[in-house]
């Protein structure tokens, strides 16, 4: 089953996720203010929306992005679990 589809039904089909649900939901224990500040070093290659030029705007992941992220991340740890048990 594709990840994006799971992802829609998960956030009731919205198209962008606020990034404090995408951190509680995914990335805990970091907090938003955290996820934040490694996806724009470039730790998590995640793209980030902001809704807003401002820095004070709402910010969120798209579900796409979100997907294609846990699928490669899937995908190591599959690649890591192969390497292991071989």
């Amino acid at each position: 089953m594709k990840t994006v589809f799971l992802l829609m039904a998960q956030y009731d089909g919205k198209a962008v996720v606020p990034i404090d649900i995408v951190c509680n939901d995914y990335f805990a224990p970091l907090t938003s203010q955290t996820l934040v500040r490694k996806i724009s070093a470039g730790e998590i290659a995640l793209p980030l929306v902001r809704m807003e030029s401002s820095q004070k705007g709402a910010k969120g992941v798209h579900i796409e992005d979100l997907a294609r992220y846990i699928d490669a991340r899937r995908a190591a740890a599959v690649k890591e679990c192969e390497q292991l048990c071989s």
